[in-house]
């Protein structure tokens, strides 16, 4: 039986959290308070840590930061009653597995707690040893490693073993033991921080913290506190210290994800971090040394961004020590269905199935189309299908409607714009006796309602309690819904 610990203030949430977790086949010892709580982790080893972000005696984020330190395989769920998502972006970006929000819903933590342990040990045997086969002579052969292009990485990447991936691979392998700045280029979507990931896993600084951080979903206001943190009462609403992300990679690696969004008096300031290795929290006076490793990504060409005056050049050539193209997943087809039985494989853990495959028309429907959200959507699209499919394989009817009918879209979308006439007639459609009619406009309506709710269940893996929050409906509206459009 898999150990679970629970550290909140609240001692109801502690005694119901471990009568509904051990009714489902859970070990769960609780803690009220962070050193309580870590010493309980050091004790027992569990398997998965759930803690609340507001503690007595610490903060989750620090207890966080404490279990990672020693501990870093265990994924940590964090507890909020705070909905605000900067909560969830911070302890994501500092290691947390995922976070759940009051009040609980029973489903909703069940679920991720089974996905959060699955997910650990898939990665945990990912490091498998390699199995020798016997030469000629009935002696074992020497190891030979598996190929390392076939591998996922501890940030679930699968690298591919194509001469696109093989490349690739040889550029992470040939910047990741240097202490080069490294700029990662790529689409939306294509695995940025999945190799910034792995630069830092094959580098000396393995075993220190990597920290990412998503420059474009921080505020303009917020972004000085988040990277240099600040001192408490520096400003308005500074209650207590706040550690930022320059000090919490400090021996490590920061990874800042589109960094062109950060406005120009941060770009300044984070110059002068880059150039001195050395900074002050805000409000601060006491200088802190600084040893990280920085790389950072973006989707636009920086050297663009500083000729258009919107990112600073000199920073830019500060950054530029090594840059790394990650392609796309349309450019990529050779390792599409690796990629794709990867996600399947994953999949079938979290959700409890037993997905052997796919169709050939899913094949080719895969293979035909442009991937324009890479392998989010790749990822996604697995996710979703594996859960309509009743079969050994994902047949076509599970696969969203774009994908299925990409080609006769786009042969559409090619053809030129038609006469007022004619652009009428194009959305006329056939009836049973054969007349002509123009869709409703509740038929209209209705698919763009399914296409929204589909849409936010891919972006939070279907969960149905954290769609329901961002469609501004309640759980049961959704659940009629989903039934309505048969999801």
């Amino acid at each position: 039986m898999k150990k679970i610990v629970v550290v909140d203030d609240e001692a109801d949430i502690c005694f119901l959290l471990k009568r509904f977790l051990s009714k489902n086949d859970f070990i769960v010892e609780t803690a009220q308070n962070g050193k309580d709580g870590l010493a309980l982790i050091e004790s027992i080893s569990p398997d998965l840590v759930m803690t609340d972000f507001r503690l007595g005696d610490i903060t989750g984020t620090e207890l966080l930061t404490a279990i990672k330190s020693k501990r870093p395989n265990v994924p940590v769920l964090i507890i909020t009653g705070y909905s605000d998502i900067k909560v969830a972006v911070n302890v994501m970006k500092l290691g947390a597995y995922d976070y759940i929000t009051k009040p609980l819903f029973p489903d909703e933590i069940l679920v991720t707690v089974k996905k959060a342990i699955a997910d650990a040990e898939a990665a945990q045997n990912e490091d498998h040893q390699y199995v020798a086969p016997a030469s000629s002579d009935g002696t074992a052969e020497a190891p030979k490693p598996a190929r390392k292009s076939q591998l996922r990485t501890k940030a679930g990447y699968v690298m591919g073993n194509s001469d696109v991936s093989d490349n690739l691979f040889k550029q992470v392998d040939l910047v990741a033991p240097t202490n080069f700045s490294v700029i990662i280029y790529g689409e939306s979507g294509s695995g940025k921080e999945a190799i910034a990931q792995e630069i830092h896993n094959r580098s000396k600084r393995k075993d220190m913290p990597f920290v990412a951080m998503d420059c474009g979903a921080i505020s303009k206001e917020l972004a000085g506190s988040e990277l240099f943190g600040h001192e408490k009462g520096s400003f308005t609403g500074a209650l207590q210290t706040k550690i930022g992300h320059f000090e919490l990679a400090n021996g490590g690696t920061l990874f800042l994800d589109e960094v062109s969004n950060l406005s120009y008096e941060i770009q300044v300031a984070l110059l002068r971090v880059v150039q001195e290795r050395k900074m002050r929290r805000i409000g601060g006076s006491k200088e802190i040394d600084l040893d990280v490793r920085i790389i950072v990504a973006s989707n636009e060409r920086l050297l663009d961004s500083a000729r258009n005056g919107k990112f600073r050049e000199d920073l830019y050539y500060r950054f530029n020590e090594f840059t790394i193209e990650v392609p796309a997943l349309r450019n990529r087809k050779d390792d599409l269905m690796l990629f794709a039985t990867s996600f399947l494989e994953t999949t079938n853990v979290e959700l409890g199935k037993n997905v052997r495959g796919f169709s050939e028309e899913v094949k080719n429907d895969f293979l035909n189309y442009s991937w324009p959200g890479n392998l989010r959507e790749l990822k996604n699209v697995i996710k979703r299908s594996t859960l309509l499919s009743d079969g050994e394989l994902i047949e076509e009817k599970a696969l969203p409607f774009e994908i299925v009918n990409y080609r006769r879209l786009k042969d559409l979308d090619d053809e030129p714009a038609p006469a007022s006439s004619a652009a009428a007639a194009s959305l006329l459609t056939d009836n049973a006796d054969g007349e002509e009619t123009k869709p409703s406009l509740k038929t209209v309506a209705n698919e763009a309602e399914y296409d929204m709710i589909m849409q936010v269940l891919r972006d939070v893996n279907f969960n149905k309690s954290k769609a329901a929050r961002l469609l501004n409906i309640d759980r049961k509206t959704l659940y009629n819904k989903m039934k309505q459009f048969d999801i």
